[in-house]
């Protein structure tokens, strides 16, 4: 560890994450226990830049399984641009596979509310759609 410890509190405030999640991250082992200062957890700089890559990772909806990954790719000292290439590649595919799948969505609930808006149908047509069977 490196530079001055600070207290969890502020770590959540610094790198934007909850005190329960990183709590829950330490528990998980994605980031390593924090040193402790009586009973106090402390942090540092570097605890600091792991969590906002986690949090930044999240957001991009990466698994925790990914981020550990590549996390562990990074801390390999040689960073394998091909072996983290590989979790992205996957990571996109899984992507373009929900674009897909909110992309009918959007088409199915277009269409459902047009037909209420146009008063096409004695019942609900949202009802009548979800109540149907999808084969």
């Amino acid at each position: 560890m490196s530079g001055e410890m600070i207290a969890i509190g502020e770590l959540s405030r610094q790198a934007g994450c909850n005190i329960e999640t990183i709590r829950y991250y330490e528990r998980i082992g994605l980031t390593p226990r924090a040193s402790r200062r009586g009973r106090y957890r402390s942090y540092d700089a570097d605890d600091v830049r792991r969590l906002r890559f986690i949090r930044r990772a999240r957001e991009l909806g990466f698994t925790l399984e990914e981020i550990r990954a590549l996390i562990g790719i990074a801390a390999a000292g040689e960073v394998s641009c091909a072996d983290a290439r590989g979790i992205a590649a996957a990571h996109l595919a899984s992507v373009r596979a929900r674009l897909f799948d909110l992309r009918r969505m959007e088409e199915v609930l277009h269409e459902v509310v047009r037909a209420c808006d146009a008063g096409e149908h004695a019942g609900c047509p949202l009802i009548e759609t979800l109540s149907a069977d999808a084969s």
